[in-house]
């Protein structure tokens, strides 16, 4: 007879994808390509110049196209053998759906999505890479990327905070824990929940018990924790 699966929610930042080669602006000082982030990932940027936020953001498809998903994805997706696997991803590429995982929350938005600047439940999928001005939703509104942006509310963080407080096991990939609310996760995992996490630039966070910290690229951390997780279930 079997028995229940255990739940493993698994939190993923841009270090997981920047292994599989897309840039991450927080390695750049806030600038990515020669961009403020606040010109590109902001309502008062998309305001003030939408044609360059929608060029941004086209450029960020095609070059998530180019790329594919790493050993770390792959080997979340092998987690399912034996789990019951949620992934929350503070990322917008869809590297986590190609590598083949099942249940995946995206917090901040979806690059490959585009919704309209008037009714947000509209939610279209793109079309290959290119979001123009003058592309318009059912309504007649233009569309925008449906990407969370920097002073926009985070609509599926209560969803997130549902999963994390039933975890048997949380992992902690690729993620500097300094982006909110989605750094706050840890805060609601059961207290005896075996926390993993995986960066070569982890964070202070070793107040937690049961806390396993392995400082190393999630391409070489993830792997391990898996094979580990799958030989004691």
């Amino acid at each position: 007879m079997s028995s229940k699966k255990k739940k493993v929610v698994v939190l993923t930042g841009a270090g997981i994808s920047a292994e599989s080669g897309l840039a991450t602006f927080r390695d750049a000082d806030g600038l990515w390509e020669g961009h403020d982030v606040m010109e590109v990932a902001s309502p008062e940027g998309w305001r003030k110049n939408p044609e360059l936020v929608l060029e941004f953001y086209n450029q960020r498809r095609k070059s998530a196209l180019d790329v594919k998903p790493n050993v770390a994805h792959l080997a979340l997706v092998k987690l399912e053998e034996k789990f019951d696997v949620r992934i929350i991803t503070q990322n917008v590429d869809d590297l986590h759906e190609r590598a083949g995982s099942s249940h995946i929350l995206h917090l901040h938005g979806k690059l490959f999505e585009n919704r309209s600047t008037q009714d947000p439940s509209l939610i279209y999928p793109v079309n290959g890479w290119e979001l123009k001005l003058g592309n318009l939703c059912e309504k007649g509104s233009q569309l925008r990327p449906n990407i969370v942006w920097f002073g926009e509310p985070v609509p599926l963080i209560e969803q997130a905070i549902e999963e994390t407080m039933t975890a048997d096991y949380l992992l902690v990939i690729g993620t500097s824990l300094q982006v909110y609310p989605a750094a706050g996760l840890l805060s609601y995992a059961p207290h005896d929940t075996p926390i993993y996490l995986v960066d070569p630039n982890t964070p202070a966070v070793s107040h937690r018990r049961n806390l396993t910290i392995l400082k190393e690229k999630a391409t070489e951390g993830v792997p391990k924790i898996v094979k580990q997780l799958l030989e004691e279930a």
